[in-house]
């Protein structure tokens, strides 16, 4: 009896923490739909999808986003190239630095973002870095490297070294066997680690403010927007970004699936 209660109140507990987690965003989506008649957007005043059909009425809310997108995928495709190749290195070979080389990854990941924004801010300065899109793809590069550096090097301690070796003995090259034994194995690793680095590029505030210039992004002008009012475009275009990484997830995990049933 006492099993079956805490069973229960685990499953209880679980389904509550899921429901706070998930409750901001259901309030996001929710407002997206609200027929807002003032600035502020707190208070249910109707049903609408107009804010759907006027999702670009903002110049400097559009501009934003598309500023935010272009830096989360330029930088999401080289922290992706470069956490790739690192994480072989560091999941397969042994080489002198190699502990070192580990806690700089582990250390990119829990220093503070306020630490890593002085930082870069201090580095660009010093370089005499003009500051904008260049900058800012740089600072989310190295953010979000030892992200994929983990998450490959994870999926590289697993992958069964006799597969190389068979494609190798079959007369298959190191690139060769890279692009059609190697890269296909870890592919779910480098898909996750993806997601991922363009997750946190997409939404971090704290590093881009540091040193964004005067270039805008989704997060900086929703901040900035806040003393007039978010408009309710904010919460469809989330919504929209929500539902597209949702979809991502979903095929990265039903694709991950069919390869290891295959």
């Amino acid at each position: 009896m006492r099993g079956k209660l805490g069973d229960r109140a685990l499953y209880v507990y679980t389904w509550l923490i899921i429901l706070w987690l998930a409750s901001p965003i259901a309030v996001m989506i929710l407002f997206g739909f609200n027929d807002k008649q003032s600035k502020s957007n707190t208070s249910w005043q109707g049903f609408t999808f107009k804010w759907y059909q006027q999702l670009f009425a903002i110049d400097g809310l559009t501009d934003a986003l598309v500023n935010s997108l272009i830096i989360a995928v330029v930088s999401t495709v080289l922290a992706t190239v470069l956490g790739t190749l690192l994480g072989l290195a560091v999941g397969r070979y042994r080489f002198r630095g190699k502990g070192v080389t580990d806690f700089l990854i582990f250390a990119a990941i829990s220093t503070p973002e306020l630490v890593m924004g002085a930082s870069l801010l201090s580095l660009f300065v010093s370089a005499n870095a003009p500051r904008g899109h260049i900058t800012i793809i740089i600072a989310h590069t190295l953010f979000s490297l030892a992200f994929v550096v983990v998450t490959v090097r994870a999926r590289v301690v697993g992958l069964d070294p006799s597969l190389e070796e068979a494609a190798r003995d079959l007369g298959a090259g190191t690139f060769t066997t890279f692009r059609l034994v190697t890269l296909p194995s870890i592919m779910p690793g480098v898909a996750a680690g993806a997601m991922l680095a363009f997750a946190l590029s997409i939404d971090d505030y704290v590093v881009t403010s540091f040193v964004n210039g005067s270039e805008q992004t989704f997060p900086l002008w929703i901040v900035g927007a806040v003393k007039v009012g978010i408009p309710p475009q904010v919460n469809v275009m989330g919504t929209l970004i929500f539902g597209i990484g949702v979809l991502l997830a979903i095929a990265n995990a039903v694709s991950a699936r069919r390869k290891t049933t295959h």
